[in-house]
């Protein structure tokens, strides 16, 4: 526990400053420190009406949705309704893959764990009714998986929606009555929500490009629910945290979730080849596990139509830091600000942004170049006749319209990482590895992509 307390006052000046020195239009903080929960806001939810952001404000927080889903699975098998390595189609038969040899391995604990192989570019819209996921579903029996279950690490959405089913078939209900009734109602998080129609109840934020508000609020279908939108206050992400931080306890006594599969969320699954797109060094079911030089924490990143949120927990002393934020630059502002409340207060130590050396080591490509392909998505890895490395990531088939190929130089960061220029003046990571049956792949976020040529 921190050993003076919470200093509103002092970090409030500081959310404020650095929140203008990055230009984010409107961000808000929620720390549990000392067993309280402090909630500070900062700027405008939208630069076109000048509403500022209160510490009751929502924000779209995008994949922080995962780890909701994924305490909801965990309640399920708390009750016995629900064996984490059982084969999905055991308790959800009208789910398939186009390798039925595949199919029947695959279990809930690796969708969990995003080691079932299952792809992250599945954006299918089946409609606005309570049968949405079941038709996701149907619809993703044709979908090839990235990569064989089992055999690496690859972030998969398409596993959430699958699970967000497996939620609504267990309890009768849908995904969105099951979460407020497991979840929102008993641990009393009256900000928390998830269809944009019960979102105008609130101060909503909303996301800015180049400073501009965003032309949507939300592009997402409903189906998209249970990997990428709960809409919530930063005060309520913090009270979900604290009871992963109580045992499962609920602030009453009622236990939402036993000790023990709040233990089995926080325990290692896989380890991240790409330690950087979410700083995550490991994956346990649902969190991203982080080792701070000794320090463990857990939590998630998620994003959504420039809308943004942070959340990293840091059990041995009882912290949780909250960060939701609706433009500009996002990672500056968490760098700074997230980095400075969790050393203070944690004696956690986070890791610097990802960037290239300023002395790159001089690596051999002849073993990376080449064509590096999944369902909807080529990945080109070549050189010039400067003998430089080059990326070519381009969408295609099906996903050909998402956005325009993107290419860039790669800079060396090790024999099997390198960094490109991203769209918000920051680098992201290209990481080579292999899939456990020998194959090359390549991550770019932290999808896994075979080698195909």
């Amino acid at each position: 526990m921190p050993s003076t307390p919470f200093d509103m006052d002092r970090w409030q000046a500081r959310l404020d400053e650095l929140r203008a020195a990055h230009h984010v239009p409107g961000a808000a903080l929620a720390v549990l420190a000392g067993g309280t929960i402090h909630e500070l806001a900062s700027g405008v939810l939208h630069q076109g009406t000048g509403v500022e952001v209160t510490t009751d404000s929502v924000f779209l927080v995008g994949s922080l949705a995962k780890p909701y889903t994924a305490t909801l699975v965990m309640q399920l098998a708390d009750s016995g309704a629900l064996d984490l390595d059982a084969p999905v189609v055991s308790v959800l038969p009208e789910f398939a893959t186009p390798d039925p040899r595949a199919t029947e391995k695959i279990t809930v604990r690796q969708l969990l764990s995003h080691t079932g192989g299952v792809t992250n570019d599945f954006a299918h819209d089946s409609g606005r009714g309570d049968d949405c996921l079941a038709k996701y579903v149907e619809a993703a029996r044709d979908v090839p998986l990235d990569c064989p279950p089992g055999t690496a690490f690859s972030y998969g959405s398409l596993g959430y929606v699958v699970l967000g089913r497996i939620i609504e078939v267990l309890t009768g209900k849908t995904w969105d009555q099951a979460l407020k009734d497991m979840l929102f109602t008993p641990l009393g998080l009256e900000h928390s929500m998830t269809l944009p129609e019960e979102a105008l109840r609130f101060r909503a934020a909303m996301g800015h490009l180049g400073g501009e508000p965003a032309p949507a609020w939300d592009l997402m279908p409903r189906s998209a629910g249970p990997y990428g939108r709960v809409i919530v206050s930063a005060g309520d992400v913090a009270r979900f945290a604290r009871m992963h931080l109580d045992g499962g306890l609920a602030p009453d006594g009622t236990r939402v979730l036993s000790a023990g599969a709040v233990a089995a969320m926080q325990r290692r699954e896989v380890d991240s080849p790409d330690k950087w797109s979410m700083s995550a060094d490991a994956w346990g079911l649902g969190w991203t596990l982080h080792d701070w030089n000794g320090v463990f924490g857990f939590g998630h990143d998620g994003n959504a139509v420039s809308q943004y949120s942070y959340l990293r927990v840091v059990p041995h002393a009882g912290v949780a830091v909250v960060l939701l934020a609706n433009g500009g630059s996002f990672t500056h502002l968490y760098d700074d600000l997230v980095r400075e409340l969790l050393a203070e207060l944690a004696g956690a130590e986070l890791p610097p942004l990802f960037a290239p050396p300023a002395d790159p080591p001089e690596v051999d490509m002849t073993r990376l170049v080449g064509t590096y392909r999944r369902a909807g998505v080529i990945t080109t890895i070549s050189q010039d006749d400067d003998g430089r490395a080059r990326i070519r990531y381009e969408f295609v088939d099906g996903l050909k319209d998402i956005s325009p190929p993107l290419e860039a130089a790669l800079v060396p960061v090790s024999p099997t990482v390198f960094a490109f220029a991203g769209p918000y003046g920051d680098h992201l990571p290209v990481v080579f590895s292999t899939l456990a049956d020998g194959t090359p792949c390549v991550y770019v976020g932290m999808r896994a992509t075979p080698r195909a040529a």
